[in-house]
């Protein structure tokens, strides 16, 4: 009764270092996963601010300036756009430079011009050149100005290099992860060797000895999956009160969720493979070659 009281306890002890195991090479996971929505959201985020200016004729007047925006703002590429009136380009001037060109030529010399950004799929060299051409042949469009192309094409550039060196840690770091997580669940599975031989001796099928050998790792592993969600939650949860309250901006709560649910059938999945492989090694075992 003891030695089954013992048996027993080692067991679940086991199945308890799985979970701590397993949740904690989740959390690396949920982590690069984390890491990536941000990446990519503050990236989207880059792309999305560039700025482009559509001169108007020395003719147009402000509510043509406002028709003009408004067209501009319901075609395909343009994420949002505003008009800029006479007197408010005037006063950018002022800012920017200190000069007074009313005064200087006693009259406002500027023209009202419409200022829109593009979405982020259309932040390129090629792009933003397209969008160009087909602005400037709108009506009273004079120029369009946008950033110098070579720029845009660097920035592209970095960010894709940024994505490619995240992707090679997140997928070394994957592999590793794998890894640890097959080796934790065969060295609980290597305790029970015995008992699944003694269990082939009186007529068990592999089926029947593989059931609750998976269906326990399954459930630790979905319970590895909680415990990694239910901590990145605490972190998110926390990070205002640490000074980075744009975490959730970065990554909001509906990925969050998505990343979580991923974790947990991450968890559930792999630990399930590999107790099956495990569980097949020894089942193809003889007597022997269990202390091995």
């Amino acid at each position: 009764m003891r030695q089954e009281k013992e048996v027993r306890i080692s067991y679940w002890a086991a199945h308890l270092t799985t979970i701590v195991s397993v949740a904690l090479v989740l959390v690396i996971i949920g982590v690069i996963a984390m890491v990536s929505a941000a990446a990519a959201s503050e990236t989207r985020r880059i792309k999305e601010k560039i700025e482009l200016s559509a001169v108007l004729t020395d003719s147009a007047t402000d509510s043509q300036a406002d028709s003009l925006a408004k067209a501009i703002a319901a075609l395909p590429f343009t994420r949002s756009a505003k008009a800029v009136t006479k007197e408010d380009a005037m006063r950018q001037w002022k800012a920017d430079t200190g000069e007074d060109l009313e005064t200087l030529f006693g009259v406002n010399p500027l023209s009202p011009e419409v200022s829109f950004t593009v979405k982020a799929d259309y932040a390129s060299e090629a792009g933003l050149r397209k969008i160009k051409a087909q602005v400037e042949k709108m009506g009273l469009v004079e120029a369009v100005a946008a950033p110098d192309a070579e720029m845009v094409d660097t920035m592209n550039t970095n960010i894709e290099k940024a994505a490619y060196v995240l992707g090679g840690i997140a997928l070394v770091l994957l592999v590793i992860s794998f890894v640890l997580i097959n080796n934790t669940v065969h060295l609980t599975i290597y305790s029970r060797r015995f008992t699944i031989h003694t269990m082939q001796l009186v007529g068990a099928t592999n089926g029947f000895i593989r059931r609750p050998i998976v269906g326990n790792n399954l459930l630790s592993g979905v319970l590895a999956g909680l415990i990694a969600s239910a901590v990145m939650a605490a972190a998110m949860l926390g990070a205002p009160r640490m000074g980075h309250g744009h975490l959730g901006t970065l990554v909001p709560w509906w990925q969050f969720g998505a990343i979580a649910a991923a974790l947990v059938i991450a968890g559930a999945l792999i630990c399930s493979v590999a107790a099956i492989a495990a569980t097949n090694r020894y089942l193809r075992k003889d007597y022997d070659e269990l202390f091995k």
